[in-house]
């Protein structure tokens, strides 16, 4: 780092670069010394560093914050927590995708956050590689389209995760899930409504799931051109709606769906399909949300 008398000597728009674009850390007396210059864009630049200042103490706060369960569970002696989320459940097309990720202890990363509040897909891209590289161990777990139209999109969520969690290198000593609990697995775990948003754990497994999910759709859209998968990821936007009607299906369309049934002249799926095992709601924390969330794709 250049001494100070260097730094005063450069352009207000080179030290803006310097400390507010790729916020490198202020040298002493910086800031002082840009509130006493008399040109007004050197205090507009140690306003902005003040702004730095308080918005990094919020994300500090906001990023404790997201990890009070696991401090609780650190704290009982559950050393090693992972995080399991799922992503592509509502889709029209593809496979359903989980995460599973067991982060170091007081785990703090920049912008970590549910990955639905994460719009920038590069952004969503940067935090999977550094949570890749950070974590003690992180796995993907799928459940293809022929195990959705089986089992339905509910149990193959679970069955992802249940891959997911058994994918991991290290045993998780608890396991935080994303509003359900996975069935069949003995480890101690705890499904938290929208823990996406409120453990760092889970946000974190919900990054990996919805970008290894994106790359997927990516890769299947250079083999089924013209259905839009790279945009709408088998979502049921118009755009995907529409050439579902005028294409038709794809092997990879899940016809348990209501839309993809309608395409191509099926009847409503029967109920039986979902008569061998009910939705337990002790195994499902939350059941309004994934109401919701199925409601745009109209499983049934």
């Amino acid at each position: 780092m250049p001494a100070l008398e260097d730094l005063l000597h450069k352009s207000i728009p080179e030290l803006n670069e310097m400390f507010v674009e790729r916020r490198r850390p202020v040298p002493k007396g910086l800031l002082e010394a840009l509130e006493i210059d008399h040109r007004q864009g050197a205090q507009q630049l140690a306003k902005r560093i003040r702004q730095r200042y308080r918005s990094n103490r919020s994300e500090g706060q906001r990023l404790h914050s997201l990890l009070r369960f696991e401090i609780e569970l650190w704290a009982d002696g559950f050393g090693m927590v992972a995080g399991v989320d799922e992503a592509g459940m509502a889709p029209l097309a593809g496979p359903v995708v989980a995460g599973a990720v067991i982060l170091p202890q007081n785990y703090k990363l920049r912008g970590l956050n549910d990955s639905k509040k994460i719009l920038d897909p590069e952004r969503r891209d940067e935090l999977a590689i550094q949570i890749k590289q950070d974590a003690i161990c992180w796995a993907v777990g799928f459940a293809e389209v022929e195990e959705i139209d089986k089992i339905n999109i509910y149990h193959a969520g679970l069955l992802a995760m249940q891959r997911a969690v058994q994918g991991l290198n290290s045993n998780p000593d608890f396991i935080l899930v994303d509003a359900r609990k996975i069935p069949n697995c003995t480890t101690p775990q705890r499904g938290i409504i929208r823990g996406d948003s409120l453990s760092a754990s889970i946000a974190a497994a919900s990054i990996i799931a919805k970008t290894t999910r994106d790359a997927h759709m990516l890769e299947l859209d250079t083999l089924y051109n013209g259905y839009g998968l790279a945009s709408h990821k088998g979502y049921p936007t118009p755009e995907h709606c529409r050439a579902l009607k005028e294409l038709g299906a794809l092997p990879i369309h899940r016809r348990s769906f209501a839309r993809v049934r309608q395409a191509l002249g099926l009847d409503p799926i029967q109920n039986e399909l979902f008569a061998d095992e009910p939705i337990d709601s002790e195994n499902f924390a939350d059941d309004s949300e994934m109401a919701k969330e199925l409601a745009a794709a109209q499983v049934l």
